[in-house]
């Protein structure tokens, strides 16, 4: 049965009267921009609720403490420590299991097709953060050289998402293997450069967590239950070694097992044999009620899809939507609330907004078109099929729209200092401005423009 008929026969399916009402939340799922409609929903709440007159409130919930333990095993931290230490763990899990797809059969798993969006992503990270640097060397804001870094997936994809055919397919691919480089890079900068002071025996608690993890998937363990209990012990053995409890979720996902038990043709011998079976005995026989037999095959097909499927492949596709919809939203309202207190041009205008803003909106679309370009003049690299310069161009843009990875750099370098205002509000300008600008540049491009 080919795919389309599946889901047809699928849809015609009696369903139960919760599917009614579900059925707007889960076609607005299905948008490639939903994700970062509601990421932006999201941030324009934190922004009006923390300059509205209930802006304690919006304060107040965030430092109200959260105890999780018991006896003497107990963590009590702020609710937005949660979101940030916690919550965002299961974020840069999912980014290191799109990494690990990405190395092992994705635009990176060659030098020849990952050459382009690496130099594309050095350039989109060296440049930015040398413009910064530059602004703030000397001053108590230079510490925040890492935030023009970053690269939001989620907002750049919705963005390119919203151009429909006139964004082709390999600027797509471009624009993700890029920021999923981008991503590599802040993963490493937080854990070198923006790491507290380290306790060394919960640092080898985990490297020993560690070891076991790896251990497990070379000898075949497969069972996800086992990886998310050893997981949840290395993210608290980081969270108390004084190197960023996030980074534990990138080494964790890279613990995962990516391969399958077997393969698509086995899957495909299996499945005819399964359902010419099931066929035979439907033909012949007038009671059409399940038998032994019906329901045997109905669990060798579950058993077949957990073994075409790998343990990667599962947890990637689970958590994504949870990733998306809740995760990065619930970051976003937390962190995005700037209150604008006093002179909003002195805040937009003090060294580390401009840092931030003349790295975002300049440094990325300077860093990736040149990096490009002598990627391809060098003969590293090769422009994809379709795509122009002016695209390329235009996906520089869109680069600078750092948001969720910018806000989480910015909270671990200033802290609940007043620069952490500033860079917000750099942050929020830059990404607005890049975006509006990527779009416009994009929008205005024949498909195939040259």
């Amino acid at each position: 049965m080919a795919h389309s008929e599946l889901t047809a026969t699928l849809e015609r399916a009696h369903q139960p009267p919760i599917q009614k009402i579900l059925k707007p939340i889960q076609s607005f799922i299905k948008l490639e921009t939903s994700g970062g409609i509601l990421l932006l929903l999201c941030t324009v709440v934190a922004l009006v609720w923390a300059n509205s007159p209930w802006s304690n409130s919006y304060t107040s919930l965030w430092q109200t403490p959260f105890t999780i333990g018991f006896g003497e095993f107990v963590l009590n931290k702020a609710f937005i420590l949660w979101i940030n230490d916690g919550l965002m763990a299961i974020f840069f899990f999912v980014v290191g299991l799109e990494i690990k797809r990405e190395l092992l059969s994705g635009e990176l798993s060659s030098f020849r097709k990952a050459a382009l969006p690496i130099a594309a992503a050095i350039g989109g990270m060296v440049v930015p953060a040398g413009i910064y640097f530059l602004i703030n060397r000397g001053t108590e804001g230079a510490a925040g050289w890492g935030i023009p870094m970053a690269t939001d997936i989620a907002f750049a994809l919705g963005v390119l998402a919203m151009l429909g055919k006139r964004a082709p397919l390999a600027l797509k691919i471009f624009l993700t293997a890029l920021a999923i480089v981008d991503d590599i890079g802040a993963v490493l900068v937080i854990a070198l450069f923006y790491t507290a002071q380290i306790s060394w025996t919960s640092l080898g608690i985990g490297a020993i967590l560690l070891v076991a993890l790896f251990a497990a998937n070379r000898l075949g363990v497969r069972a996800i239950l086992v990886y998310m209990i050893l997981g949840a012990a290395l993210w608290l053995a980081f969270l108390k070694s004084g190197v960023h409890a996030t980074i534990a979720g990138v080494l964790l996902a890279f613990t995962i097992p990516a391969r399958s038990v077997i393969d698509h043709n086995a899957f495909r011998s299996l499945l005819n044999a399964v359902s010419d079976k099931l066929v035979k005995r439907n033909d012949e026989r007038e009671d059409k009620e399940k038998t032994e037999d019906e329901q045997a095959a109905v669990h060798t097909l579950e058993k077949a899809c957990e073994m075409v499927e790998s343990p990667l492949q599962r947890l990637e596709h689970g958590l994504h939507p949870w990733v998306t919809y809740m995760i990065i939203p619930v970051f976003a309202l937390a962190n995005a609330g700037v209150t604008i207190s006093g002179s909003f041009t002195a805040s937009l205008t003090s060294q580390v907004s401009l840092g931030i803003i003349f790295g975002l909106i300049f440094g990325k679309q300077i860093g990736v078109t040149l990096f490009s370009w002598l990627a391809v003049k060098t003969k590293m690299a090769d422009l994809p099929a379709n795509v122009s310069w002016r695209q390329i161009y235009g996906v520089s843009c869109l680069a600078g729209i750092g948001f969720t990875m910018s806000l989480f750099i910015a909270t671990l370098g200033f802290g609940e200092s007043m620069n952490l205002t500033y860079s917000k509000i750099g942050i929020l300008a830059a990404s607005l401005i890049s975006g509006i600008a990527g779009w416009l540049l994009l929008f205005s491009t024949r498909p195939a423009d040259s």
